[in-house]
C-alpha cells in the first residue's frame, strides 16, 4: 500500500518536474532566443530623429544690398502614416474597418487596381473634425494632393497642411497638437524678397519641399524628413548648391503610446545658413533701369546694362513684371491664373535673355564683318533700292519719301542705318565672316550667362542653317541682304545685343556673368574670373575699329543721326539704333502692327563704362523710344559717382499693355519732344513680313507647386504642343519677316 503511494508521488513530482521544466524552456526561449522579435511589440517610450531643413543663404547685390532674404514662418505638418497608425489601432479596439480605395496602376501595359488607406477620410475624422472646433481648419484643402503624397512618402516626409499660420494661430496649435496623431507645428524659414518686384525675373523663386523628390539614400536614418527649399528658377536655381543651407537635427521623445511628449534638449543640432551669393548687379542701376522703364509709360520691353570691361552685369530689366512675394508661401489659383493664362503681355516671361528680330543694331557686327575682309573704307551708293534676282530691295529712306542717300562711307552708313548701302557691304563682305564675326560676338549661340535655362540661342542664319531648318532652299545674296540689316530669320537677344555694344566699346568680348562672390561671412568660398570670348583688338587693327565706333558716335551726335535723343551733356555717348517690323494678331483676331524698336550703345566714348541694349516693343522708331529709355538709365547711372542717390524701395508690379507708343518722354528729362521723337524710319520693311499668332497659354499648374515662372509658355496646351515646335514657338512669339 505504501509503496504504491510512493510510487504515485514519484509520478507526480516527474510530472511537475517536466512541466516546470518545458515553462523554464519557453519562457528563457521567448526572453532570451527570441528577444529581438517581441521587443518592437512592447509599447514603450523611444526617440526618434527629425531633421530641420537648412536655412538658404541670401542673394545680395555687389554693393551687399540684399535682393532675397528669409523670414520665420509657421507650418503645419502632419505624419501621415502616424496618423493612419493611430486610427487602426482605434478601429482594432472599436472592431470597425479602416476605410479604403481603389487605386488604378499599370503593371506591364495592364491597367491594375491595388487598395490602399483613405487618408483623406482619415484625416477628416481623426483631424480636421477637432481643428474646426478650435477654428484652425482651413476652407480650402487639396485632397488629391494628400493622397498622392501618401502614396508616394508615407511616413518619411511630412504632408503640409498650412503653411500661412499668424502668431496667435501657431499658439493654438501649439497648446493642442499633443492630442492630434502626427500632427506637428514647425516653425521655418521662408523666402522674401525685400524690394518688391525687382529682379523678379533673375532672381527666380524656390520650389516649397514637397515638390522634391529625395533620394532614398539621403533620407534613410531618419524618422522625420524635412527637405528643403530648393531653387526652381532663376539665381535660385542657378546658385542652389550654395544658397542650400546644412540641416540641423532634433531628437523627439515619444510615450509609450506613440505620442511626441518632449524634445531631448542636449541632443539638438541646429541648421546652418547656407552661403551669401553676390551677384554683379548693382541694384542703384537696376533700380534705376526699372524706373526708366516705367515712368516711360513701356508696357513691354527690356533693357540690359553690362560693364564693358569682364562682362559683369550690372542691370537685367523686363517689363511687365511681378512681385516674386506673390508665390511665397505658394500663389492662389486665381492668382497664377491671372499671370500666366490671362495675361497676354507675358509677365512672367524675362524678355531680356529671349530672341527679338534686331533690326538696324545688327549692323553693328556687319561692320565689323567688313573690316575682318578689309572692305571698312569701301564706299557703296544707295539709289533707293538693289535688286536681288527678281525683287527690288528698297532703303527705308524711298519708302519714305522717295529718295536716296547717295554714296556713303561705313561710319556714315551707320549713322543714316542706309538699308543699300548694307545690302551690298554685306554681300562684299561675305556670309562666313559674317558668321565668324557673329561668333566672336556670341550671336547665334547662348551667352553662358548662369542662368542658362532660360536663355534662348537666337539665330545667325547662314548656308549651314539654311539646310538644317529649310533643306528645299538655297542660300542667296538675297539672304545675305536682309541678315546684313537684321531682319529676314535673324534673331538675338537684348542680352548678346548689350554684349555687342560692350565689344565694340573695349574691343573685347568677354562672356556676361551674374556671379561676383560666394561668401560664406567675411570668408570667400568663390570669386568669378572673367571669360574672354574673343580679343578682337588682335583681329582687327585700331582703326578698323575706330571707323565702327566712329559711325555708332555719329548715330547719336551728328545731326543727320538718328539717336538724338540719347544726347547727354557732357558725356560722349555712341549707339545705333533699330526698328524691326512685326505684327501680332489681337483679341479681335485682327492683325495689327506691333514694331519692335532697339537701342544699343556705350559711354562714355573714350573710357567705356556702360553698354545698354533696350527694347520697346509696340514703338514707332528705335531713336524716339528705345534711345531715350538708355539716355535715362545712362545719364543717372553716371551721377552715381557725382553722389546721385536713387533711392531705392521697394517696386510695385508694373503691368503690361499693348498701347503704341510713339515716343518715350519724361517730365524731366530737359528734352524738346521733337528731339524725342525724331523718326529713324528704320524699318527695313522692304522685306517679307513674318506674322505673330496669339498663343494659347498654358495649362493651369497647381498652386501650391508654385509653377515655373521664368519661360511660362514653354509648355503649351496639348492641342498647340503637336503643332509647335521650339523654334516656331519662338518664331510666332516675338515675330518679325520671313526669308526673301
Amino acid at each position: 500500500m505504501i509503496v504504491r503511494f510512493q510510487l504515485r508521488l514519484h509520478l507526480l513530482a516527474l510530472v511537475l518536474i517536466g512541466g516546470f521544466g518545458i515553462l523554464l524552456y519557453r519562457l528563457y526561449h521567448l526572453q532570451m532566443v527570441r528577444h529581438a522579435e517581441f521587443v518592437d511589440k512592447v509599447p514603450v517610450a523611444r526617440q526618434e530623429r527629425a531633421r530641420i531643413p537648412g536655412v538658404r543663404g541670401e542673394i545680395k547685390d555687389r554693393n551687399g544690398i540684399v535682393l532675397a532674404t528669409n523670414r520665420a514662418s509657421f507650418e503645419v505638418r502632419v505624419n501621415l502614416k502616424e496618423m493612419l497608425d493611430e486610427y487602426t489601432r482605434q478601429a482594432r479596439i472599436k472592431k470597425t474597418e479602416v476605410p479604403s480605395i481603389k487605386v488604378e496602376f499599370r503593371e506591364r501595359g495592364i491597367t491594375r487596381l491595388k487598395t490602399e488607406p483613405d487618408v483623406v477620410t482619415i484625416f477628416k475624422e481623426l483631424i480636421e473634425n477637432r481643428l474646426a472646433e478650435l477654428g484652425l481648419a482651413i476652407a480650402e484643402t487639396d485632397w488629391k494632393a494628400m493622397q498622392i503624397h501618401y502614396r508616394s512618402f508615407a511616413g518619411v516626409i511630412p504632408w503640409v497642411y498650412r503653411d500661412n499660420l499668424t502668431f496667435t494661430e501657431f499658439s493654438i496649435f501649439a497648446e493642442h497638437n499633443l492630442s492630434l496623431p502626427g500632427l506637428t507645428v514647425t516653425e521655418r524659414g521662408t523666402r522674401l524678397y525685400p524690394l518688391g518686384a525687382l529682379a523678379c525675373h533673375l532672381l527666380g523663386y524656390v520650389r516649397l519641399p514637397d515638390d522634391q523628390r529625395v533620394d532614398a539614400a539621403e533620407r534613410q536614418g531618419w524618422d522625420y524628413y524635412l527637405p528643403d527649399d530648393y531653387g526652381g528658377a532663376g539665381v535660385e536655381k542657378a546658385f542652389d548648391k550654395y544658397l542650400k543651407g546644412r540641416a540641423g537635427e532634433r531628437i523627439m521623445q515619444k510615450n509609450v503610446r506613440g505620442r511626441i511628449v518632449g524634445e531631448v534638449k542636449e541632443a539638438y543640432v541646429a541648421p546652418h545658413k547656407g552661403n551669401d551669393v553676390h551677384l554683379t548687379l548693382d541694384a542703384r542701376i537696376q533700380y534705376i533701369a526699372e524706373k526708366a522703364l516705367r515712368e516711360g509709360g513701356v508696357g513691354r520691353g527690356a533693357a540690359v546694362v553690362i560693364k564693358p570691361d569682364g562682362g559683369d552685369i550690372l542691370a537685367m530689366v523686363s517689363v511687365p513684371d511681378f512681385d516674386p512675394n506673390r508665390f511665397i508661401p505658394s500663389i492662389s489659383d486665381e492668382e497664377w491664373k491671372a499671370l500666366s493664362l490671362n495675361d497676354k503681355t507675358l509677365p512672367l516671361l524675362n524678355r531680356a535673355t529671349q530672341p527679338f528680330i534686331p533690326g538696324s543694331t545688327y549692323k553693328v557686327p556687319i561692320a565689323l564683318a567688313g573690316c575682318l575682309a578689309g572692305i571698312q573704307h569701301n564706299s557703296y551708293n544707295c539709289s533707293g533700292s538693289v535688286t536681288y534676282g527678281s525683287k527690288a530691295m528698297q532703303c527705308w529712306i524711298q519708302r519714305q519719301n522717295g529718295g536716296s542717300h547717295g554714296s556713303l562711307g561705313l561710319d556714315d552708313a551707320l549713322m543714316r542705318s542706309c538699308n543699300c548701302f548694307f545690302y551690298r557691304y554685306g554681300n562684299a563682305a561675305g556670309i562666313d565672316n559674317i558668321t565668324k564675326v557673329g561668333s566672336f560676338l556670341g550671336l547665334g549661340e547662348r551667352t553662358g550667362i548662369e542662368i542658362a535655362d532660360e536663355e534662348r540661342s537666337g539665330i545667325l542664319p547662314n548656308p549651314q542653317w539654311l539646310l538644317r531648318n529649310k533643306p528645299l532652299e538655297r542660300w542667296s545674296d538675297g539672304y545675305t541682304a536682309n541678315t546684313s540689316i537684321g531682319q529676314g530669320q535673324v534673331e538675338a537677344t537684348p542680352l548678346q545685343m548689350a554684349c555687342v555694344a560692350a565689344a565694340v566699346a573695349t574691343g573685347k568680348s568677354w562672356r556676361p556673368h551674374l556671379l561676383h562672390q560666394v561668401r560664406n561671412g567675411n570668408q570667400i568660398i568663390e570669386a568669378h574670373q572673367p571669360q574672354l570670348r574673343a580679343d578682337l583688338l588682335s583681329m582687327f587693327k585700331p582703326e578698323q575699329l575706330e571707323v565702327v565706333r566712329k559711325g555708332m558716335w555719329k548715330v547719336v551726335n551728328d545731326a543727320g543721326g538718328t539717336a538724338k535723343s540719347a544726347r547727354i551733356k557732357g558725356i560722349e555717348v555712341a549707339g545705333k539704333t533699330g526698328t524691326a517690323q512685326n505684327w501680332r494678331i489681337d483679341e479681335k483676331g485682327e492683325r495689327v502692327e506691333d514694331n519692335h524698336t532697339l537701342f544699343i550703345c556705350f559711354a562714355p566714348y573714350q573710357q567705356p563704362k556702360y553698354a545698354i541694349c533696350v527694347i520697346v516693343q509696340g514703338g514707332k522708331s528705335g531713336g524716339g523710344c528705345a534711345a531715350p529709355v538708355a539716355h535715362r538709365i545712362l545719364e543717372q547711372s553716371l551721377a552715381l559717382d557725382q553722389g546721385f542717390d536713387p533711392q531705392i524701395s521697394p517696386l510695385p508690379e508694373v503691368a503690361g499693355n499693348f498701347n503704341k507708343i510713339e515716343a518715350v518722354t519724361y517730365q524731366d528729362s530737359g528734352l524738346p519732344v521733337a528731339v524725342v521723337a525724331s523718326e529713324d524710319g528704320d524699318t527695313g520693311s522692304d522685306s517679307p513680313e513674318r506674322e505673330v499668332r496669339e498663343l494659347q497659354p498654358q495649362a493651369a499648374v497647381t498652386p501650391n507647386l508654385r509653377p515655373k515662372i521664368s519661360n511660362p509658355n514653354t509648355t503649351p496646351s496639348p492641342a498647340v504642343k503637336r503643332t509647335l515646335s521650339p523654334l516656331r514657338f519662338f518664331k510666332r512669339l516675338f515675330g518679325g519677316q520671313s526669308n526673301p
